[in-house]
């Protein structure tokens, strides 16, 4: 269920400590599996346990209900956090997990829809943007109309399209062709949310494909830009109320993040884009994420 202006300290600490059980959770997938993406999992942890754990309007119990916010996976290869989400919030247990990359799992390497929760797959990257203007135009659309459809709590406002992308997916064309497209239709029930760690698989994104002035350009496409610190909890369910209160042209929400978030040697580190790691950088990084979980439990 969305909430508006309603931070308290509690909860920005418990989502703090949900986004630092996500990493967890995904260095225990990786290793396992000896495969998957780290670096930009660990980035995006607080983005989506301030969107599934506070902001979304979704149920678990009826994944398909017409009238819950849509959130699109766009960087899919970091899609182990993701996953964690979804377990920890009800849509499949927390013990498929470890079913991670494995044969007839339903937790692929990327997004599939087979999986509860994921609304699209995401195997080539920077599609989001252009899904989700269908998406939310069909929606808005939908919702000019009477609905049937309820909220589970009675809430009856109109369903949003969320969209999380990497900085390296947005060297794609189509994801400005989409955000053309979205200033086109001006809709503002879309948000996008970049996870803007600097970092993408072969080196910086500076070095690789510079974006600066990454602002700039979203701005110039005709979108309402915030730039936050995405590893700050209180920002970034700040900036996703603010977005929600963008009614006429689409919103984006440029979250300023570190590649491998919490574990010092993979911070920065191109190299741990998707890379498993061995026993002993296991054993160190887990000790690591643990040491950092500590300051969130009560």
């Amino acid at each position: 269920m969305r909430h508006t202006h309603d931070h308290p300290e509690g909860l920005v600490r418990e989502l703090h400590r949900r986004a630092q059980q996500f990493r967890l959770d995904v260095l225990e997938m990786v290793h396992d599996s000896n495969s998957g993406h780290l670096g930009g999992a660990f980035s995006c942890a607080e983005i989506l346990a301030a969107l599934y754990f506070h902001h979304l309007r979704i149920d678990p119990g009826r994944p398909d209900w017409p009238d819950r916010d849509r959130l699109l996976f766009s960087k899919g290869h970091a899609c182990a956090a993701l996953y964690s989400a979804l377990a920890h919030r009800g849509f499949f247990p927390p013990s498929e997990l470890l079913s991670f990359r494995k044969v007839d799992s339903l937790l692929q390497g990327h997004p599939d829809r087979k999986t509860p929760g994921i609304e699209i797959p995401a195997g080539p990257l920077g599609h989001g943007v252009a899904v989700g203007c269908g998406m939310a135009l069909g929606l808005r659309e939908r919702d000019a109309k009477p609905s049937a459809q309820t909220a589970p709590s009675g809430a009856a406002s109109p369903a949003s399209v969320y969209v999380v992308l990497g900085d390296g997916e947005i060297d794609a064309g189509v994801i400005w062709e989409g955000a053309m497209l979205a200033a086109k239709y001006r809709l503002g029930n879309l948000v996008a949310i970049l996870d803007y760690n600097g970092t993408q698989q072969t080196g910086a994104t500076a070095d690789v494909m510079p974006h600066e002035p990454i602002a700039a350009k979203w701005q110039a496409f005709g979108w309402h830009v915030q730039e936050i610190g995405g590893h700050n909890v209180r920002e970034v369910l700040e900036a996703l109320d603010r977005a929600d209160q963008v009614h006429a042209r689409p919103a984006v929400i440029i979250a300023r993040t570190t590649k491998g978030r919490g574990v010092s040697f993979m911070e920065y580190d191109h190299n741990w884009h998707g890379t498993p790691p061995t026993e002993d950088e296991y054993a160190a990084a887990k000790a690591e994420l643990e040491g950092g979980m500590r300051q969130w439990l009560n």
